[in-house]
């Protein structure tokens, strides 16, 4: 089973699954009870709700395995030298600029508007899952060149996280889990066999010390998984990384899926949807793809990549399509982008849906193909 969790196939079916069920139980006779139990406050020094605490709490633990993963694509990895690095950052920003540009030419003049960063994020494991699914035969640079994308990707929509949605910071608390991380980053490079017992629960309590001192100072509590995973030695690191990875796969996602899709589908006809429903689905598969592919086939000329390591207009387009599957980040994005308004609230996470449905469809179309290609090519030489 613990094999299945690491795999790229098997988690992307289940993320798709607890969506699917925690959207049908919202529109069941049983969301009246599913919602109590979300809004029920837990006992203890910060008496956060149970929704709280998957989307504050359970979520900081995915953000430290992706900023282990990021981390080791900035050292070792797909974006170990700045030049292997800039063209998927390239791309990055196509997929992010164009986008923003097209939500806002759908919601503008409307209070929709303040959702701009929602269609900007890609979901790594899932967009990684559909490639696995359905890319057999695909050459391994389209796989190292989408991570990269999708990396830099969910690291702009941290920083939107950090910058656009904490208000009232508290410096001196901010300061203090800084101070907390260097520790934990420190502690981290002294384990041995040996200490690894002690220092470990050493390092346990310092992460908790700094998730608990960011999450008083204002700022979302999810930036300390990201801190905290870019801090620690890089070997301890992995092996933590590898020892989550089937509980974030099987339980952290698929639990903030079900909770994220807590959604009513609006009664009314489609003409009657909120701009910002139209704004996310849209933007998703249609300014991911655009903007991914044409930035992305400009940039490989801009930047002289020779002709042998280049990605066809084609493949660009299969990539641009995997980036326009959001889910995770852009449904936090949505959660905190609305957080005071439960219809746009509603109404963007449906989008976020709606336009990620789209873009995995159009992906698995675009990938099936590419492979096919590629593989028929292999057999014809």
């Amino acid at each position: 089973m613990m094999s299945l969790l690491r795999s790229e196939r098997f988690p992307a079916v289940l993320l798709l699954i607890a969506a699917g069920v925690g959207l049908v139980v919202a529109n069941s006779p049983a969301a009246a009870a599913v919602s109590g139990v979300e809004e029920l406050r837990v006992a203890g020094p910060f008496a956060l709700t149970v929704g709280e605490w998957i989307s504050d709490g359970l979520l900081t633990v995915f953000f430290f395995v992706a900023a282990v993963e990021l981390r080791r694509e900035l050292t070792v990895g797909a974006l170990a030298s700045w030049r292997r690095a800039l063209l998927p950052a390239v791309a990055a920003a196509g997929g992010v600029a164009v986008p923003i540009a097209l939500f806002l030419a759908l919601s503008a003049g409307t209070s929709s508007a303040r959702g701009w960063p929602v269609p900007t994020a890609t979901d790594v494991a899932f967009a990684l899952g559909v490639l696995a699914v359905f890319g057999r035969g695909l050459p391994a640079r389209l796989r190292v060149f989408l991570l990269a994308l999708a990396i830099l990707d969910d690291l702009v929509g941290i920083v939107f996280i950090a910058v656009l949605f904490s208000a009232g910071v508290n410096l001196a608390a901010l300061l203090g889990a800084l101070l907390l991380v260097l520790a934990f980053g420190a502690v981290s490079r002294a384990l041995t066999r040996r200490t690894r017992i002690p220092l470990g629960v050493l390092m346990v309590l310092l992460a908790i010390g700094a998730w608990v001192l960011v999450l008083c100072s204002g700022v979302h509590p999810t930036i300390a998984g990201v801190a905290l995973g870019l801090a620690m030695s890089p070997g301890p690191a992995l092996r933590v990384r590898r020892g989550l990875e089937p509980w974030v796969n099987g339980l952290v996602l698929p639990v903030f899926a079900f909770s994220a899709a807590q959604v009513t589908i609006p009664p009314v006809g489609l003409d009657r949807l909120q701009p910002v429903f139209w704004a996310v689905a849209v933007a998703l598969p249609v300014g991911k793809t655009l903007g991914i592919s044409a930035v992305g086939w400009a940039g490989q000329r801009m930047l002289r990549v020779p002709a042998a390591q280049r990605l066809s207009a084609a493949d660009l387009l299969a990539v641009g399509a995997l980036g326009g599957i959001g889910f995770t980040v852009s449904l936090l994005l949505a959660e905190l982008a609305f957080s005071a308004d439960a219809l746009l609230h509603d109404e963007a996470v449906l989008g976020v849906l709606t336009g990620s449905a789209i873009s995995l469809v159009l992906a698995g179309v675009l990938v099936s193909w590419r492979a096919r290609r590629y593989r028929l090519r292999e057999v014809g030489t």
